[in-house]
């Protein structure tokens, strides 16, 4: 957790918690799940990520909800294909009072009308080139895709995206640069 990062409120650790109860997140401790979530938000200050955040295939909203809470100025989607996660995210985001700054949307993540998002952040949402090749659809150009990593390995070695430019791997995370199309 970075200097910035506020404690996390009783409530956003009872709407993960209930997210978990209803098989939406997997069993690890909630603590762990918030400090894991907590990379993507180091990360995104890092970039001086200021703008409109992507979630992609946000299930039980993390890390969404999670850079949400530690970044308030910053506009989040969260946006998954199963409207049973997406009705309840949008319920959670009424109870937390973020209905503002937070949008949730049910759909697929293949099907995008165009960039606009800032930054994407991905956690479990598929195989590594999948989740990077979608994760650019949704990012503008010169915006950052933040990827969740596996403990241990660098599943990115010897894989090359067209469009990316990979910048920097921390334990948690990796972080590619959406690369602008040359002028013609």
């Amino acid at each position: 957790m970075g200097p910035s990062s506020p404690p996390i409120s009783d409530e956003l650790v009872d709407v993960l918690r209930r997210s978990q109860q209803l098989g939406f997140l997997g069993a690890r401790p909630i603590e762990q799940v918030i400090e894991h979530a907590r990379s993507f938000v180091t990360a995104l200050e890092e970039l001086d990520v200021t703008g409109s955040v992507l979630d992609l295939g946000s299930g039980g909203g993390v890390p969404g909800l999670v850079i949400a809470h530690d970044q308030p100025t910053w506009n989040v989607t969260l946006l998954d294909r199963r409207r049973t996660r997406t009705d309840f995210l949008a319920r959670m985001v009424r109870r937390l009072g973020w209905q503002d700054r937070v949008d949730v949307r049910t759909g697929d993540a293949g099907i995008v009308d165009g960039p606009e998002f800032d930054a994407v952040v991905a956690r479990g949402f598929g195989p590594p080139v999948h989740t990077l090749t979608t994760a650019l659809g949704w990012v503008r150009q010169d915006g950052y895709v933040v990827i969740s990593e596996p403990p241990t390995g660098d599943r990115w070695a010897g894989i090359t995206i067209s469009g990316a430019t990979r910048l920097l791997s921390a334990p948690a995370v990796s972080v590619f640069r959406r690369l602008s199309t040359p002028a013609p």
